[in-house]
């Protein structure tokens, strides 16, 4: 209880902690990848499962649902765990670190990445038709969008990811992969209606709003003397539910956007927000959750990269 007495002090994060346990369903399962993507496979990617229940009792999250959760998330091959004595750890597994890292190159990407008009196209050939809602769901992941006859492309030509996905898939030798290219991008009307079709633009830009919409007050408030309890709180909330817009969206090309596209301005106030909350974020991390052999470890330096540069 003194956790959430603390957490209410500050009304602002008291009402995104709020709106999120309002959420029906808690996706409890969505929120432990978040902490795990964002957090945990900074600092080792190992965490005692006692220590995880107790950083999510907050978010409206008990013992029962997080062990639920994480059970589901191991069956899933999102996470294994390891036990040791009477204690559980919990670590991402390959899968679920590829996962998280095709999606955070999007999340704390420098600036919205610029578009040269290439494609890449996945061509199912000899992919069996009880395999193509796995392979569709995966590359979903990457930012590909179904075009129709079984087609996936994506504006890019990400080649390592792609390759990536395809062998943990064991589908490297049944797609046909092709790059093409779009010509006067900025002024095809075609190709913006293909946009809005296949990548829910409009759908996307209100979620986007939305966003911006629930988070603009932290601005404000982390300007004020946030613990590091809360400020690991603020952040986890932010990337959680900016991740969760990013499952449905790629990034998409400058030319086939909206003029003032809301997805930008939550993307700059999203790396705002956490350049200011990170660190003490980071001191909560270090010194209330534990691994095997303490507590978690300093950050991997890569980490620092984050929104091109933390």
């Amino acid at each position: 209880m003194d956790t959430l007495v603390r957490t209410q002090s500050n009304p602002v994060l008291r009402k995104l902690m709020d709106d999120f346990q309002q959420q029906r369903p808690i996706r409890s399962g969505s929120l432990i990848v978040s902490v795990f993507g964002d957090a945990i496979s900074q600092h080792g990617n190992s965490v005692w499962l006692s220590s995880l229940i107790k950083a999510l009792s907050p978010f409206g999250l008990d013992s029962r649902l997080v062990r639920t959760a994480a059970f589901r998330l191991v069956q899933d091959d999102w996470l294994y765990s390891e036990r040791v004595g009477r204690c559980s750890y919990y670590s991402l597994t390959e899968t679920g670190l590829l996962h998280f890292e095709a999606a955070a190159k999007r999340i704390y990407a420098p600036e919205p990445v610029s578009w040269d008009g290439k494609w890449t196209l996945v061509f199912p050939t000899l992919v069996e038709t009880g395999e193509r809602d796995q392979l569709v769901k995966e590359l979903s992941w990457l930012g590909y969008a179904n075009f129709g006859g079984g087609i996936l492309g994506y504006p890019g030509n990400d080649r390592v990811s792609l390759d990536k996905s395809l062998r943990a898939l064991k589908m490297q030798d049944k797609v046909a992969i092709m790059t093409a290219r779009s010509e006067e991008v900025a002024s095809s009307k075609s190709l913006q209606a293909l946009m809005r079709e296949c990548w829910n633009i409009d759908e996307l830009g209100q979620r986007y709003s939305e966003f911006i919409e629930r988070f603009s007050p932290v601005t404000s408030a982390v300007a004020t003397a946030l613990t590091p309890e809360e400020s690991f709180q603020v952040r986890t909330l932010l990337i959680h539910e900016y991740r969760r817009i990013l499952l449905k969206h790629t990034d998409l090309p400058e030319g086939t956007l909206p003029k003032n596209w809301a997805g930008h301005i939550a993307h700059e106030m999203t790396a705002n927000i956490y350049r200011a909350v990170h660190k003490k974020a980071k001191t909560f991390l270090r010194t209330e959750m534990k691994t095997v052999d303490g507590y978690l470890k300093e950050v991997i330096p890569s980490y620092y990269q984050r929104f091109g540069g933390l």
